[in-house]
This record gives C-alpha cells, sequence and structure tokens, in this order.
C-alpha cells in the first residue's frame, strides 16, 4: 500500500513540473531560467511528424536571449535544430519531431541545450517512442 502511494505521489509531481533542466542563466533565483519539455515523452508513428512545445520558464528577473540548440539521435530528425528566444519574446517554440518511414521503433532521445547571451547554459533530454502506424 506505501509503495502505491509513493508511486501516485511520484507520478503527480512529475505531472505538475513535467520535464525541467537544472537552472541556467544567473546565481540567484529571480536570475535564471530552466527548460521545460513534454512531460512524460512524445510517441510518434513511422512516417510521420509531430509538434512539441519546448519552453523557458524565466526567473521574474531574467530578461536575456537565450540560443537553443536541438540533436536528436540518430533515427529521428528535429526542426529547427537551433533557435534563438528573446528576451522579450514568447518564452516558447514548436518543435518539429520526425521518424522516417523505415525508422527502427523504439526509443529515442532529443536533447536540448540553453545558453543564454550571459551566464550558465543548462540543457534537459526528453524521450521519443516510435511506434507502427
Amino acid at each position: 500500500m506505501k509503495s502505491r502511494i509513493m508511486i501516485v505521489a511520484a507520478l503527480t509531481l512529475m505531472v505538475t513540473l513535467g520535464c525541467q533542466s537544472p537552472r541556467g542563466g544567473g546565481m540567484s533565483g529571480g536570475e535564471g531560467f530552466k527548460i521545460s519539455t513534454p512531460p512524460f515523452g512524445t510517441m510518434i508513428k513511422q512516417g510521420e511528424t509531430q509538434s512539441v512545445t519546448v519552453s523557458l520558464q524565466r526567473g521574474e528577473n531574467f530578461k536575456r536571449d537565450v540560443k537553443l540548440e536541438i540533436r536528436p539521435s540518430v533515427g529521428i530528425s528535429v526542426e529547427p535544430t537551433s533557435a534563438w528566444i528573446k528576451g522579450s519574446d514568447k518564452p516558447e517554440m514548436q518543435l518539429q519531431i520526425t521518424a522516417a518511414k523505415d525508422a527502427n521503433i523504439g526509443e529515442y532521445r532529443v536533447y536540448i541545450k540553453g545558453t543564454p547571451e550571459t551566464g550558465e547554459s543548462t540543457s534537459v533530454e526528453f524521450d521519443v517512442k516510435v511506434v507502427a502506424p
């Protein structure tokens, strides 16, 4: 019974927080940012393209531009592979993930690194599961 409660609590926390990177940017709480990706990864059929949202969660004092570099595992592709999110822009972007018609069924990863104009970079990764059509 206790293990069920712990599992439910852990899943609830994951849904609430999603997948986020460690904080980058600055050292004080309001000076940093995190990269947020889909909380449970993404499922995509062979031969299809799917859009996912990647967003920055900025501290209240973080106003710098951030360059995102996106790198998928071999076997899937992403567009764009890099993007600038300006400090004055909406802090999210759409990422297009494509699985080739002959992509192997299985798990892949997408790695995202965020580098601000000044300050420390941060990174996050999320899973992409390719399934049969």
